[in-house]
């Protein structure tokens, strides 16, 4: 009994080995099925789409241009266009600022709108002409309350070229340009061209000569013009640019460049009376003079004994003067005049003088003879 126990038992070990091989085997076979044989067909992946508004994150333009069919180019550093075909630029945002050329909002072109949807604002310009070529910028105006600033990560441009071989220039309405040189800036000689591919030169009037573009004291950008990095007096004079494509040259505007002397701060002023005693009756007048730059606005103030009660005139004016040797200078006026004096105009005369960089006052007594 016992040996046949043992026997019996022996063979239900050996039939369960056989089985745990047998599924071994077929493991590795679905194992060995998984993988990929030559000729077999690959299954080609799906990814999820990402919706466009994913796509647009901080420094990534904004601006876009609307083409034909619905289709959309979002614009880069610039593009060049051709003249006389409407232009769409779309920025995405509920609350979107524009900026354009200048001359259009001065000359309060009707060919330009601007347009605030739910989802995008909308800028078109009808009829484009060179003219036009120029920087275009958008941006997204986030408000708190009442104040409203630009967002800095959604902020896009670019600089339009309208592509015109009749006017490789972009028209100015200034046929003689000044252009006032400064020791401690560059300065620019705003001939912009209408094709990135003219080739443009600086030429002298007189004597009459090519000027060198060594690419580091004097530079040339299409979209701005020429640039002289330091500015000195051997500069002066009158110059031309002159652009070259397929067709024959042409010839810019003329630029008179003028070296200025005086540097940018508040007003240096002085004050003046044309008599520092008076009698009754007699007449006076009180100069304010500021010396300053070519270029910037002076505004005058006055304070005076009989102000209010006595009529009195002032008359204010400016013009450029050469000091020195090719230095130039903006010399600004203002001039009160009091006729018939009375006892009322015996006093202190104020003047205050302010431009952009601050204001100065100055003062002067006229007394009683």
């Amino acid at each position: 009994m016992k040996l046949r126990l043992v026997l019996l038992t022996l063979a239900i070990l050996w039939e369960e080995l056989q089985n745990g091989a047998c599924q071994q085997v077929k493991r590795r076979k679905e194992a060995g099925e998984n993988r990929i044989r030559p000729g077999s067909k690959r299954v080609k992946v799906r990814y999820p789409k990402v919706k466009e508004k994913d796509t647009v994150g901080r420094g990534q333009s904004i601006l876009t241009q609307v083409l034909d069919k619905g289709r959309f180019l979002r614009l880069g550093e610039n593009v060049s266009l051709t003249p006389g075909k409407d232009i769409e630029l779309r920025c995405k945002g509920t609350n979107i600022g524009w900026s354009y050329p200048t001359y259009l909002d001065t000359f309060n072109d009707s060919r330009l709108s601007i347009k605030q949807s739910d989802k995008y604002g909308q800028l078109i310009l009808t009829s484009p002409s060179a003219a036009d070529t120029g920087t275009y910028s958008c941006w997204v105006i986030l408000c708190d309350g009442s104040e409203c600033l630009k967002d800095p990560d959604h902020i896009s441009s670019t600089y339009i070229f309208f592509t015109d071989k009749d006017n490789l220039f972009v028209p100015s309405a200034i046929y003689f340009e000044i252009v006032y040189l400064r020791p401690d800036r560059p300065s620019v000689i705003p001939c912009r061209v209408t094709s990135p591919l003219a080739k443009v030169s600086l030429h002298r009037v007189v004597p009459p000569e090519e000027m060198e573009v060594d690419g580091t004291l004097v530079t040339y950008h299409p979209t701005k013009g020429f640039i002289l990095q330091k500015p000195s007096p051997e500069h002066q004079g009158v110059f031309y640019c002159m652009a070259v494509t397929k067709a024959p040259p042409q010839i810019s505007n003329k630029y008179q460049l003028l070296y200025v002397e005086v540097p940018s701060s508040p007003p240096y002023v002085t004050i003046e009376a044309s008599l520092s005693s008076a009698s009754g009756g007699d007449n006076i007048n009180i100069t304010c003079t500021v010396l300053g730059e070519p270029d910037v606005d002076i505004s005058f103030t006055w304070t005076y004994p009989g102000q209010g009660l006595r009529p009195v005139s002032v008359r204010d004016s400016w013009r450029l003067i050469n000091r020195g040797i090719a230095h130039t200078t903006r010399i600004s006026q203002s001039v009160m005049a009091v006729d018939d004096l009375e006892t009322i105009d015996f006093g202190k005369y104020i003047c205050r003088a302010k431009n952009k960089n601050g204001e100065t006052a100055v003062a002067t007594s006229v007394r009683a003879n």
